[in-house]
């Protein structure tokens, strides 16, 4: 893709919509940065929206933010960047949750990469004594969101990751039970995070596509800090993110 410097940003001379990738920490914005060539600190806050957050970068028309840890400021953040792109008159054709998380094993292993074919609000809902119901099954909502399913294969096949369900927490399962609760309740899941279902809800509400990415830091499981491998993970999301530009230029929204 031929780039070429302008006002402080590079702007893609290839037909690349744009694409808002919202990581929740700067060590995972950055990694993501890193693929498309590095950044420039602080530039693009206020025209991204994100006023406050340092680390908003813009790359061609791929624009990188921390977001905020959670899902409910990961919303509140990936909102705030799609409404002024939108009264800017320059909107997103997709929004990219992306960042490092836990894998269950074995099918996630530590260093993988997760490209959710779904995005599920894993602990939104109630305890009941016959056990969890979500929003959905309480009749207040959904807890899913599905990425579009051309682009995941194509993203998984670029990248050489694997698809499965991602689940968002509020809470990080620390315990072989939960673990294990989780995985009977959604059998496909690959990944747990917690910030891809708020940044989906943000998309919808904008009408604009999501995918989420992951990179596996560690088991899903018992907390231990020893079997971390954070810096594996966010080398393997730059790796992959630099597998991706072909794909996204390949893809249009409106073609699906």
């Amino acid at each position: 893709m031929e780039l070429q410097a302008r006002e402080g940003r590079l702007i893609a001379a290839a037909g690349l919509g744009r694409v808002l990738v919202a990581t929740a920490v700067p060590v995972e914005r950055d990694a993501v940065a890193k693929a498309f060539g590095g950044f420039s600190p602080g530039s693009g806050d206020e025209a991204l929206g994100v006023p406050g957050s340092s680390g908003a970068t813009a790359h061609g028309r791929l624009d990188v933010i921390d977001a905020g840890v959670g899902p409910a400021l990961a919303a509140a953040s990936t909102a705030s960047a799609l409404t002024a792109a939108a009264l800017q008159g320059t909107p997103y054709d997709l929004v990219v949750s992306a960042g490092i998380g836990g894998g269950f094993q074995p099918e996630a292993p530590v260093g993988a990469l997760v490209v959710a074919d779904e995005i599920v609000a894993a602990d939104l809902g109630a305890e009941t004594p016959d056990g969890f119901l979500s929003v959905t099954e309480l009749g207040f909502g959904t807890v899913r969101h599905h990425p579009p399913e051309d682009l995941v294969r194509r993203v998984a096949d670029a990248a050489g990751a694997r698809t499965g369900a991602v689940l968002t927490v509020s809470t990080v399962t620390g315990t072989a039970a939960r673990a294990t609760a989780l995985r009977e309740r959604h059998p496909t899941a690959l990944a747990e995070a917690m910030e891809g279902f708020g940044v989906a809800e943000a998309a919808g509400a904008h009408g604009v596509p999501v995918l989420e990415i992951r990179a596996i830091s560690n088991p899903v499981g018992p907390r231990d800090r020893a079997a971390w491998r954070i810096g594996d993970a966010l080398a393997a999301l730059t790796e992959g993110f630099g597998k991706l530009v072909p794909v996204l230029e390949g893809w249009n929204r409106h073609d699906q």
